[in-house]
């Protein structure tokens, strides 16, 4: 038994090995000819530090100056302690070239060429070697042009496990690639690639995802869906909304393979939009206008976008208008204006860290998440001036129930029932606010919207500090007693215990992987 292991480096290349459950990453690595950074290979340097971003594995043996607690809570691992227990995907801290490895070199035969329209053609090819080409969906190859010396980036629209790999292309004026295909390419021409490469591809699902597509970008989101298609059945999946929109009608391809996904996939719904304000379509405008409450999941969703600069800028400001911050934001970004010559045809994916081109993610941060505790705090600390040593009977009978309910939750350092925790300590919380009569202070406490925050990210989370539950009864102790600094203290100290229960669930959906 082996697992199978993706390093991807920082220059976008992707190296995929086999590994062993009793072999080292780092073992397997240097077997597969792959020098990743390496040094003591005792756990003691940290040389070797890599990012975790999918799948389960044994930590190993290590020190804390090669590896401190925090870091290991947010994904980070040593290669050279590390086992796996499942597939994985590594953030390796180097380049391809440092570890004197590249993206491989592929020979293909076109198959199909498909002209959907004057702005889009679809290739396919087949390659002899199939088995050796190993790719996450949503990643690309770069192709070379025939009868030229460049080459030019496309994501694939097919998914890993299918023996043809198929392309969808945006025709542009002047592109070597586009008059190529436009005009010359015939079944049976042959392609060379390398690859694969790139960071946007799919996570591991555990969340509702939307997926949002401008015009050619619409094609690793294909292949995602192709994915989840081979891997999920049932009415159980989780739901899945994409939304493609274009610039013009005869912009809109695959609608077929669309449609058929909505019938096949459980759960999966598409919309299309066009902006051209002289379109025949059902919807005009831009795919923020076809947002609903029920695709944003109250910020409890992965979004993934392929798009131009513009359309990943617009989502962001309206993702921020509405006050949601998505679990994980993934994104693929190019400049799709046409260029002159020969100067490189703007890409359906290409390289990051190009003028042209960047591809990102973003996640639910940690920052705001300590920034938000930390205000509840000082608001905590002023009611207590107002409720201390003021509280009826009833009311601190009442208070030393809710803070019972909250630990009912909780077994030790995890969580028994998270939901049903967030209820019950948001109740605890307000009880103070409620007590005080202040009602500034409690609108003050409520536009903090610790709750919501709370909901959205404590939904999936098993660790919980193992103080919290404590911490509660120990609070409601110092309020029956009438211990104004007692009580101060502990509302302190337990804001510490709350922000490292909700760093760690944050961690933990960062690293949420790679399906």
């Amino acid at each position: 038994m082996s697992f199978q292991v993706a390093l991807s480096f920082e220059d976008g290349v992707t190296r995929f090995i086999k590994c062993g459950p009793s072999e080292t990453v780092a073992d397997a690595s240097y077997k597969a000819r792959i020098n990743i950074p390496l040094d003591c290979r005792d756990g003691a340097c940290g040389t070797c530090k890599a990012l975790c971003e999918s799948g389960s594995y044994d930590g190993g043996d290590y020190i804390e100056e090669a590896l401190t607690d925090d870091e290991a809570e947010q994904g980070y691992c040593l290669p050279c302690q590390m086992t796996p227990e499942s597939d994985l995907v590594l953030q390796i801290a180097t380049t391809s070239d440092v570890a004197k490895t590249a993206a491989a070199r592929y020979t293909a035969t076109i198959t199909h060429v498909q002209r959907f329209s004057p702005s889009t053609v679809g290739f396919t090819v087949e390659i002899p070697n199939r088995d050796d080409l190993v790719f996450l969906p949503g990643q690309y190859v770069n192709i070379g042009v025939p009868g030229t010396t460049q080459t030019r980036s496309y994501s694939f629209s097919t998914g890993p496990h299918e023996n043809s790999l198929s392309f969808l292309v945006k025709i542009t004026e002047g592109g070597l690639m586009s008059e190529y295909l436009r005009d010359r390419a015939q079944v049976g021409d042959t392609l060379e690639f390398t690859g694969p490469l790139g960071s946007f591809f799919l996570r591991e699902r555990r969340r509702p995802a939307l997926l949002l597509a401008g015009g050619t970008g619409l094609a690793p989101l294909l292949a995602m869906l192709s994915k989840i298609s081979a891997d999920e059945t049932g009415d159980a999946a989780l739901p899945i909304h994409l939304i493609y929109g274009v610039t013009f009608d005869h912009d809109l391809v695959e609608l077929d393979k669309l449609a058929e996904y909505a019938n096949t996939l459980p759960n999966f719904t598409f919309d299309t939009v066009v902006s051209d304000p002289g379109s025949t379509a059902a919807n005009k405008g831009y795919v923020t206008s076809l947002f609903e409450p029920q695709h944003l999941n109250e910020g409890d969703v992965d979004i993934y976008l392929c798009g131009p600069p513009p359309m990943v800028e617009a989502v962001r400001t309206h993702l921020e208008g509405e006050g949601i911050a998505p679990a994980n934001f993934y994104f693929e970004k190019f400049n799709s204006s046409a260029k002159n010559g020969d100067s490189p045809e703007p890409p359906t994916s290409a390289e990051s860290q190009t003028a042209d081109y960047e591809i990102g993610e973003e996640h639910a941060p940690i920052a705001d998440s300590d920034a938000q505790f930390d205000a509840r705090m000082a608001l905590e600390l002023g009611a207590v001036e107002l409720t201390i040593g003021r509280l009826t009977p009833e009311q601190l009978v009442e208070f030393r129930i809710l803070g019972e309910a909250t630990g009912a939750s909780i077994d030790a350092d995890h969580f028994t029932d998270a939901d049903a925790f967030t209820g019950t300590n948001a109740a605890f919380h307000e009880h103070l606010f409620r007590c005080c009569a202040n009602p500034v202070l409690l609108e003050a406490y409520n536009r903090l919207e610790v709750t919501q925050l709370m909901q959205r990210v404590l939904r999936d989370a098993q660790w919980v500090d193992e103080h919290v539950a404590q911490d509660h009864l120990e609070i409601v102790g110092a309020f029956e007693r009438g211990d104004r600094e007692a009580a101060r203290q502990l509302i302190i100290t337990h804001s510490e215990h709350a922000k490292a229960t909700m760093r760690r669930a944050i961690a933990d959906t960062a690293r949420a992987g790679v399906a």
